[in-house]
């Protein structure tokens, strides 16, 4: 005899065990992903690492000038950098450190903004303009000369200024508030400039004052965090980036190239 309560039980079951099905393959798919996009480069990186010969403390480490900027003296125009070099010890696998030059117009020197974890809150000229970081030469991330440098310099200061996380004390390695969260942060108040830090600066998406989300001062990007420990970036600069752990895996759009966790970007 047929029981229509049975057979209801009987297509539930059934049902259940394809959604459950379904959904253990999605998540095994997104498991390869995360393994191939995040772990596979940052184990290699750290791998790499490992037995590369490097300094064993800043003690023994060359912070002398790498060479990659122009003597102050060499020109009068106003200059505007951002560098980036690979940070010390095990995080140097992963992490770098970015920081400010700037130069006035007809200035003879350069001065030097950054965040450490250490002294004064933001430190300025307490290393060469494009010093080695733990022996590590710096890249140029952007550089803005002349009459752009001279009108943008007054915002750069602003904002190095307005900086939220500039007290002794407020620092924190990981997720942030560190030295790339610093550096972004002035990067975001002045999208003039036109970058974003690399993808192995870690704590760059650590939003100021614990904001989830933020949008450029231009409006051409946005991002969306959770305490830097995940979110995601959009936009003209940023092209598609998704964090994770500090991680930056993405595309970009402006300057066509991939963003690789703990490797960098690869690309023009």
């Amino acid at each position: 005899m047929f029981c229509p309560q049975i057979s209801m039980i009987g297509y539930a079951s059934i049902s259940y065990s394809i959604a459950t099905k379904t959904s253990m393959k999605i998540l095994r798919r997104l498991l390869f992903a995360f393994a191939t996009i995040y772990l596979l480069p940052t184990l290699s990186a750290a791998g790499l690492w490992y037995f590369k010969e490097r300094p064993q403390s800043w003690r023994d480490a060359d912070w002398s000038s790498a060479g990659v900027l122009p003597q102050a003296t060499e020109s009068p125009d106003a200059a505007i950098y951002v560098l980036s070099a690979t940070t010390g010890g095990m995080k140097g696998a992963v992490a770098s450190h970015a920081w400010i030059v700037t130069k006035s117009e007809g200035a003879s020197s350069y001065d030097r903004y950054e965040k450490v974890g250490w002294g004064k809150p933001i430190r300025k000229n307490a290393y060469q303009a494009d010093g080695r970081w733990y022996s590590n030469e710096p890249r140029i991330v952007v550089a803005i000369t002349g009459e752009d440098a001279q009108r943008l310099m007054p915002k750069v200061e602003q904002a190095i200024a307005a900086y939220p996380y500039s007290a002794p004390g407020a620092y924190r390695l990981w997720p942030g508030p560190n030295s790339n969260t610093f550096v972004a942060h002035v990067l975001r108040s002045v999208p003039e400039l036109g970058a974003v830090l690399p993808p192995d600066a870690v704590g760059r998406d650590y939003l100021p004052e614990g904001e989830f989300f933020q949008i450029d001062a231009d409006g051409r990007d946005l991002h969306a965090t959770l305490y830097g420990l995940a979110g995601i970036s959009a936009g003209w600069r940023s092209g598609l980036e998704l964090h994770f752990m500090g991680l930056v895996a993405g595309i970009d759009i402006a300057r066509p190239g991939i963003k690789i966790p703990a490797v960098g970007r690869l690309g023009m």
